[in-house]
């Protein structure tokens, strides 16, 4: 049976505030609506993916900026990097892990730059949004077999 992932619940403290960020990163706006009860919905999906960010309004008790570690893979990290900054995102310089596997959580074991021969799934930036959730580019040229 497959099971894909579809959406991921992100909490903030201001969901127009949020729409706009994820907005400005040229992200798609899927839905925007509000229940009569107050739950209100906001979806944006990443260019090319398959997968979309909620929030907004009674979606989750988790506090706003606690979600970490969310990856978005890319191509180029570089470019990538070029153009959240030029969107006006604060970006880490590109990284890679010390010991090569995977990076650590925060800052940890950071070494500046690409992976030294470029491997795939080891080089990494990273932002957060308004509230603090933490996102981490990952250059991926060539997908694992099987992915």
């Amino acid at each position: 049976m497959d099971m894909k992932l579809e959406v991921l619940v992100l909490p903030v403290a201001d969901a127009e505030r949020a729409k706009r960020f994820y907005g400005g990163l040229g992200w798609r706006l899927d839905a925007d609506f509000t229940a009569p009860d107050g739950l209100r919905v906001i979806q944006l999906t990443p260019p090319g993916s398959e997968a979309s960010v909620i929030f907004g309004e009674r979606l989750t008790t988790a506090a706003p900026g606690s979600v970490q570690g969310l990856h978005l893979v890319v191509y180029d990290i570089g470019k990538a990097r070029e153009e959240l900054v030029a969107r006006g995102v604060e970006v880490s310089e590109v990284f890679h892990d010390a010991y090569g596997v995977f990076h650590h959580a925060g800052t940890e074991s950071r070494v500046p730059g690409p992976h030294p021969d470029r491997q795939d799934y080891g080089s990494f930036a990273s932002f957060s949004d308004p509230d603090g959730n933490g996102w981490v580019l990952q250059e991926v040229k060539v997908r694992a077999p099987g992915r």
